[in-house]
């Protein structure tokens, strides 16, 4: 049994195709067939049902999944404490979309100049899926929005920032010199699908002024919720960091009197995996950042 069997029956196993798994693995269909065959052969079970469309793992293709995960991570564990030199090497960095294009690019820009031989990839996600990743042992450190649901989670504050109100330029309520909750109880909400934790924030934001927001129009990206909301009457809530960036006429952001909607964004990792220099570099660098803003 080889590294590279191990590694390439992971890939099929996460592609349940032969095709897409051996274009992402930059080798021929046929090589991908062998080397699976080789695979069965060797342990004298099938791993896999071939089907059509897709395939389908059997009972031992689970446990060989799961054992070839735990033997690839301790590969990769291994090489990177050998490897560790503090400058160089791979960080598999996760943020949710709401604040992936909104805080990392110009701090990634900064990280890359100060680490040339550092290669960072980039995984945006929701957050249940990116806790998944990290617990998998297949994202290094995340970047969310709190609160999470998690064991065996480290969890560092990174900052607290506002929500704020957006209205469509022409809105009635921007005649109000201030804008109270009261005022938004009965008009009509576009939000982001539920997976999006910032739906969550809203409407235990709503429910605790005693109303439930009366939504109309959900979508997956925020961009969108921002475009919605500025073609109708329809409001929404939109965090501080994605409304600078919003050089849009056609929309006005507003701060709510009062009591007003937060989120906290905090880094999350697994204290039991292996942490690398340039991973923890890159904490302290975060921390830095946030006392720029």
């Amino acid at each position: 049994m080889e590294i590279d069997q191990l590694r390439y029956f992971l890939k099929l196993a996460e592609n349940r195709n032969f095709t897409r798994a051996a274009e992402e693995l930059l080798i021929s269909q046929p090589a991908l067939s062998r080397s699976i065959q080789r695979l069965e052969e060797e342990l004298g079970v099938p791993l896999v049902v071939r089907k059509s469309k897709a395939l389908d793992l059997t009972d031992a293709g689970l446990l060989m999944k799961s054992r070839a995960e735990q033997i690839m991570a301790i590969i990769d564990d291994t090489k990177a404490r050998i490897t560790d030199d503090g400058e160089s090497g791979r960080i598999r960095l996760g943020a949710i979309p709401t604040i992936a294009p909104y805080f990392l690019p110009p701090f990634l820009k900064r990280f890359a100049k100060d680490f040339p031989k550092a290669k960072v990839e980039l995984h945006e996600d929701t957050t249940q899926n990116l806790l998944a990743g990290c617990s998998q042992g297949e994202i290094d450190l995340l970047i969310l929005a709190l609160p999470v649901v998690g064991k065996h989670l480290a969890v560092e504050t990174l900052f607290t920032e506002e929500l704020l109100l957006v209205l469509a330029e022409n809105h009635p309520l921007l005649e109000k010199k201030q804008i109270r909750a009261t005022d938004i109880e009965t008009l009509p909400f576009v939000v982001l699908n539920e997976a999006h934790c910032l739906s969550d924030t809203i409407s235990t934001y709503c429910r605790g002024r005693s109303f439930q927001p009366v939504t109309v129009g959900r979508t997956n990206q925020l961009s969108m919720v921002q475009e919605l909301v500025a073609l109708s009457e329809s409001v929404s809530f939109v965090p501080e960091m994605a409304a600078k960036l919003d050089r849009a006429e056609s929309r006005v952001y507003r701060s709510i009197s009062g009591s007003k909607p937060t989120r906290t964004i905090a880094m999350i990792w697994d204290p039991y995996r292996f942490q690398s220099r340039l991973i923890q570099t890159m904490r302290e660098k975060l921390k830095a950042e946030v006392l720029k803003r």
